[in-house]
C-alpha cells in the first residue's frame, strides 16, 4: 500500500496533515511547504523559469511537473491540490493564466494572457448546503503538444484540444477538439480543419460535412 493510499483511509490523519501542509479554509500551502518540501518532490528542469510573481498553491501530494524551456509567466497561478499539474517543454503559460489541475499541457504549447483551465468542479445537487461545502467533482483538462491558446480563453473539465489545433481569442470550449482544428466563440465551433488529402486548411463554412468533431 502505498503512502497516500494509507493516508486516504484514515480521514483524521488526513485532515491532521492536510491542516499542516495548508491553513483551513485556504488553498496556499504554508510557506515551509513551499521552501522545505516542493522543491524535492515536484519535476522542475532546471532550464524552466516561473516568475516571481507567480503564486504556486502547489502540493506534495499531486504531481507538479515543469518541462524543459518551459515558462510560467507573472501573475499566474497554479494549483495541483485536487489534481496533477503537468506541463511539458518549450511550452509558455502566458501572463495572469490560472490552472487549476487536473491539467495535463503537452509540449511547444503557446498559451496567451489570461487563460483558465479548471479541472474542477463544484457540485450543487443538495440545494440545503452551500455550494462550496459540497465536494468537488474532477475531469482532467489534455492539451496536446503544438497548439495555440489565445487570449482570455477558457477550457472546462474534461475537454481535450487535439495536436497543432488553435483556440481563438475569448472563446468558451466545452466539448474536445479534434486534432489539427481551429475552433472560436462561446460556445466553440470549428471555424477550420485541416485536409491532409489537400494539404489545406479548409474552413467550415465551406464544408457540407466537416469530418472533424466539432467543438460547439
Amino acid at each position: 500500500m502505498s503512502l497516500k493510499n494509507y493516508i486516504d483511509e484514515r480521514p483524521a490523519l488526513k485532515q491532521f496533515i492536510h491542516r499542516l501542509l495548508i491553513p483551513q479554509h485556504q488553498a496556499r500551502p504554508r510557506r515551509w511547504v513551499s521552501w522545505f518540501v516542493n522543491p524535492f518532490v515536484h519535476k522542475r528542469h532546471r532550464s524552466s523559469i516561473v516568475r516571481a510573481s507567480v503564486r504556486l498553491d502547489v502540493l506534495p501530494f499531486n504531481p507538479f511537473v515543469l518541462g524543459e524551456r518551459s515558462i510560467i509567466d507573472d501573475f499566474s497561478v497554479i494549483n495541483n491540490g485536487v489534481g496533477s499539474v503537468i506541463i511539458g517543454n518549450n511550452t509558455l503559460v502566458g501572463i495572469g493564466a490560472v490552472l487549476i489541475g487536473p491539467v495535463s499541457i503537452g509540449s511547444n504549447v503557446i498559451m496567451a494572457q489570461h487563460i483558465v483551465l479548471s479541472g474542477l468542479n463544484h457540485s450543487y445537487e443538495d440545494s440545503q448546503r452551500p455550494i462550496r461545502d459540497q465536494p468537488v467533482t474532477m475531469r482532467p483538462i489534455v492539451i496536446d503538444d503544438d497548439c495555440w491558446i489565445g487570449a482570455n480563453v477558457t477550457i472546462t473539465a474534461g475537454v481535450t484540444v487535439g495536436r497543432h489545433s488553435v483556440v481563438a481569442g475569448g472563446s468558451v470550449v466545452t466539448r474536445d477538439v479534434s486534432a489539427y482544428t481551429v475552433v472560436g466563440g462561446n460556445p466553440a465551433r470549428v471555424l477550420k480543419y485541416y485536409d491532409k488529402g489537400s494539404d489545406q486548411w479548409i474552413s467550415a463554412s465551406r464544408s457540407v460535412a466537416s469530418p472533424v468533431q466539432t467543438a460547439s
